[in-house]
């Protein structure tokens, strides 16, 4: 009753002070625009347009970095125009060192050296806002900027114009931006829009704002200085088409007696279509029909010995852009549940589920990744401050074709069911954007037709609620979260559910939940709530309560590594926002969170301090030390009863050489303690960034890690009736190293080269199994006497695995919105059981394997209005 009334008062003083909260008032830099009558500037990177005589020069740039509040090194100003179709900007860079001016190329966003940026915020609704850099080499990047500046989504790739040049008084960049490109509302005969111009002087590692505001304030569209002068304006639809073909060879090794690989080769062709049409000006509509990702570099090499599922970012370029319209975060900064979110996308297309089972005769042809028969997606915000995003994909049935070469007979088998897939979000700014309330529906609908598929879900529902507010110029706020999900389908798909390491059900132990053979269905809640201040001010801190109920599941399109879980979690920092001493900057920060299961069971608790220090000449070093208490688990014995674990001590040390300077590099270390001689862990990385000139960058990063784990899970064995939970020391040596060649001919003509040889290699010894989870002592909880068991652990668990993975992809494009690909992806992948690791002989043996080589040719054609 206590904690209730408490959470009550909480509550009622933040709406107190929410009636109370108003924003200052600051004076706004205003630019007035003209419109062009006569002939348009050509866009070459000069200023010899009489056009540009019709306005005047703004400048008055000022510091935000290093030197919060004061004059910059060097000046900048700016000139804006307009007229039916597009917006001009010509942005004058002065440097009285014009030698010094840093023009390194790259890909596509992927800035370095000298940039000027413009931001736009054509809704002016103070929280949204489009971004496109012009680096001095030529090279752009554009954002689409959302919640304030919180979230800045370099996936968003309009179509615009830009052209640079140097001469004796610096640089310059003159950019058309189509209005097509640009969401704004056709309710204002004489609309203003947010305008933001931000310069960054790369040699002295410099950012300067044309509408100035410290580092002390929150936000950042909020502070954009206004635009005055448009008139008369009408918002552009959109329409953009781009069909595609690919030409795909596949070289693999041949096998006799496989009619699937006999021939070594495998050659395709394919076509689709990718198109974005503006229904209105404030919704696009995206679609792709038999989209092809050929040119998406592969996932990384690991090696997962935990109960949990890996969480792989996304690189699909038709998921990417706008994933933060439509990405619903279970919870906002609570800890574990950083990565939990309702939409991951990496579901759409996966691997197919099923494995069939095959005699030692048959021969199995199977697709590595489901089809996308079709995906669309809605997107955009109204002059009301309404956003919504819907995506809408439809995902082929999957079979494996099976041969028999006994019988000389072909079978096909289901794999994967046809599935639908549905996301709406939505999202609306209330009280001049301080309050912020939004929703989100997702399903999940599979068409199973057969009985082998009935363990997967049939139906996945999950909706969420989330409430912002802020406070006292959003220096603070409070977020609330609660989430509903609800799963059916066969009661074999609820078992396995049930049973999955998200929830474990059928622990002994468990007194709160019951494992039931006979639903068909599970429902589940989450929710969380969490204050604090926010910004780049000195002090910042938050505090969280978040909870996932044991039924809690989004995995069908989501993704949710642990259910069945309360958590509490406090995190305070205070960074010096301007140069003094040594320092450029300096950051501490301290965390603490604990947890709790359902069954109100303290898991484990955890407190770290970190540091981070930037000095003036540009270097960086950081530090960590966390302390994870001792741990009660409900996962580590796979089902079996609560484990008791010791406590862990945890340091982290970082080092940064000047990321200005030709060559950089980064050094990593981590080191993990356990008490009781429980677990250690020591692993090594470094990052080497070399650019020999301003076209090529050479990044190189080796790692290498040393494990020593006593009790690794290594098999459940029945005895007497009775689950023996069997462990074994594991000690395990990985290694990578990862190679990447940027070659920029031009700013369109790019070639990159990604290869990574990996190879981990782990040694099993000294089984035993878990006796007594919680005795006092770690050596009591097990035993080694392994007489009851006759295999050979020691031996039968030990593997050296082996992969290579590589990617050369060079990118034409020949005009705006249209490429051209060129695509060689080489995989080579291996395991033996050995255990022994050996540089020399793991690495010789990998690059001994028969490569699986992938040719692709992909050409696109864009045609807009």
């Amino acid at each position: 009753m206590k904690l209730k009334q408490s959470l009550l008062t909480i509550l009622l003083v933040f709406v107190l002070f929410t009636a109370k909260a108003q924003e200052d008032y600051v004076e706004k830099k205003i630019y007035n625009t003209r419109k062009i009558t006569e002939e348009a500037p050509r866009i070459d990177g000069l200023i010899d347009d009489q056009a540009w005589s019709i306005v005047e020069w703004s400048g008055g740039f000022i510091q935000r970095s290093p030197s919060d509040g004061e004059a910059p090194t060097q000046k900048t100003a700016f000139k804006v125009l307009y007229d039916d179709n597009n917006l001009y900007l010509l942005i004058r860079a002065f440097d009285t060192e014009p030698e010094k001016i840093v023009e390194r190329k790259s890909r596509r966003d992927g800035l370095d050296g000298d940039w000027v940026e413009v931001n736009i915020d054509s809704y002016f609704d103070k929280r949204t806002a489009f971004s496109f850099t012009a680096s001095v080499s030529g090279v752009k990047s554009d954002h689409a900027i959302s919640n304030d500046g919180d979230v800045w989504d370099s996936n968003w790739n309009p179509v615009w114009y830009l052209k640079t040049s140097i001469d004796k008084e610096g640089w310059i960049a003159e950019i058309k931006i189509p209005l097509t490109q640009l969401r704004f509302n056709n309710n204002k005969e004489n609309p203003v829009w947010g305008l933001q111009v931000n310069r960054r002087l790369f040699r002295e590692e410099e950012k300067s704002h044309w509408s100035y505001f410290s580092k002390d304030e929150s936000g950042w569209v909020r502070h954009f200085g206004e635009l005055h002068g448009l008139k008369n304006i009408k918002p552009k639809i959109q329409v953009e088409l781009s069909p595609y073909i690919t030409a795909k060879q596949e070289n693999f090794k041949k096998e006799s007696g496989n009619p699937y690989k006999d021939k070594g080769v495998d050659r395709s062709f394919g076509i689709g279509l990718d198109g974005k049409i503006g229904i209105t000006n404030d919704f696009t509509l995206d679609f792709a029909i038999n989209p092809d990702f050929g040119q998406v570099e592969a996932d990384p090499s690991e090696v997962n010995l935990s109960a949990f599922e890996t969480q792989f970012s996304e690189k699909r370029p038709f998921f990417v852009e706008g994933k933060e319209i439509t990405s619903y975060r279970v919870s906002q900064n609570g800890g574990v549940f950083t990565g939990d979110n309702l939409f991951y996308s990496r579901r759409i297309g996966r691997s197919p589920h099923y494995y069939p089972s095959l005699s030692s005769n048959e021969y199995e042809n199977r697709p590595t990744q489901t089809t996308i028969l079709g995906a669309l997606k809605l997107t955009g915000k109204t002059k009301d401050g309404l956003t919504i995003g819907i995506i809408e994909t439809l995902a082929a049935e999957e079979k494996s074709e099976i041969y028999d070469t006994d019988n000389n007979e072909e079978r096909k088998i289901s794999i994967e069911p046809m599935t639908n897939y549905f996301v709406a979000r939505v999202q609306k700014d209330l009280n001049n954007n301080n309050t912020i309330i939004g929703g989100i529906l997702t399903s999940t609908n599979r068409f199973i037709k057969n009985d082998h598929l009935n363990y997967l879900n049939t139906d996945a529902y999950s909706g969420g609620l989330d409430f912002t507010q802020y406070f006292k110029d959003k220096k603070y706020y409070l977020a609330v979260k609660y989430e509903m999900s609800q799963i059916s389908g066969d009661s074999t798909a609820m078992i396995a559910q049930q049973r999955s390491s998200r929830r474990y059900f059928q622990r002994p132990d468990n007194n709160y939940t019951e494992l039931d053979s006979t639903r068909t269905s599970m429902t589940g809640q989450s929710g969380a709530i969490e204050i604090g201040k926010k910004g780049t001010s000195k002090w910042r801190w938050t505090s969280a309560l978040a909870l996932r109920s044991p039924e809690f599941e989004i995995n069908d399109i989501g993704y949710l590594k642990r259910a069945d879980i309360m958590l509490q979690r406090l995190w305070i920092g205070y960074m010096w926002t301007k140069p003094f001493s040594i320092f450029r900057s300096l950051r501490l920060d301290f965390t603490e969170w604990s947890e709790w299961d359902f069954g109100l069971k303290n898991n484990y608790w955890v407190a770290y301090l970190s540091t981070d220090m930037v000095f003036k000449n540009h270097c960086e070093f950081f530090t960590r030390t966390r302390y994870n208490s001792g741990s009660a688990s409900n996962s580590f014995m796979r089902g079996g009863p609560t484990m008791h674990t010791p406590a862990r001590i945890y340091y982290t040390l970082k080092a940064n050489s000047d990321p200005r300077k030709k060559l950089h590099i980064v050094g990593l270390m981590t080191l993990q303690r356990g008490f009781e001689n429980y677990r250690n862990l020591t692993s090594y990385s470094i990052n080497l960034v070399y650019r020999p000139n301003d076209d090529f960058k050479f990044t190189f990063n080796p790692t290498y890690s040393v494990k020593s784990d006593e009790l690794q899970y290594a098999n459940t064995e029945v005895y007497n009736n009775e689950n023996r939970y069997v462990y074994a020391q594991i000690d395990q040596i990985t290694t990578s190293f990862t190679l990447r060649i940027d070659y920029s001919i031009t700013p369109d003509l790019t070639i990159q080269y990604y290869g990574s040889p990996f190879v981990s290699a782990a040694d099993y010894s000294e089984p035993k199994y878990i006796t007594n989870p919680n005795a006092d002592k770690f050596v009591d909880r097990y035993s080694t006497d392994m007489s009851f068991s006759s295999i050979d652990y020691e031996n039968v668990c030990d593997f050296n695995f082996r992969q290579f993975r590589s990617n050369l992809v060079a990118r034409w494009e020949y005009r705006p919105g249209s490429l051209l690909y060129l695509v060689w992806t080489q995989g080579k992948t291996g395991s033996v059981n050995n255990g022994n690791f050996s540089l020399v002989d793991d690495f010789n043996d990998l690059f001994n394997i028969y490569p699986y080589n992938v040719f692709l040719v992909k050409l696109s054609f864009r045609f807009a209005n």
